[in-house]
């Protein structure tokens, strides 16, 4: 894996902070790794927002705390701003589809911005949208 940049999606993060996901063991390994090659971790201010409403919704508010203390300090977030968010909405219009969410047309959106071509996730959508997927 040779990573310098990477979007870290809810995906990711929901299983890193889940021991039960299916995907946790694969998520802390991914993590390890992109730690051990000081990779930077990108996220957006939405996926920060869908992430902390599924843990708290599903496993409380203890979940939440220990989201925002360990795992959020290490992402630095893109904050979705009106234009992007207009990208984001335009392209989840024009797509027709009630599958893929604006959460993630919006990181879509900020992969391409910022020329990222990997994205942290277990959602197919990435790949789909011409991403590489890690793990």
């Amino acid at each position: 894996m040779h990573v310098t940049s990477v979007f870290v999606d809810t995906s990711a993060l929901y299983a890193l902070m889940v021991s039960g996901d299916c995907f946790h063991k694969a998520a802390v390994e991914t993590l390890a790794q992109l730690e051990r090659k000081d990779a930077a971790l990108i996220s957006s201010s939405f996926v920060l927002q869908e992430t902390v409403t599924l843990l708290q919704a599903r496993h409380g508010m203890a979940t939440v705390r220990s989201f925002h203390a360990d795992f959020q300090p290490l992402l630095d977030i893109r904050w979705i701003e009106a234009t992007l968010y207009e990208r984001a909405l335009a392209a989840l219009l024009a797509s027709g589809s009630r599958q893929v969410s604006l959460t993630d047309w919006s990181s879509f959106e900020v992969m391409r911005s910022e020329a990222l071509d990997t994205a942290f996730a277990f959602d197919p959508h990435f790949q789909r949208q011409g991403f590489t997927l890690l793990p």
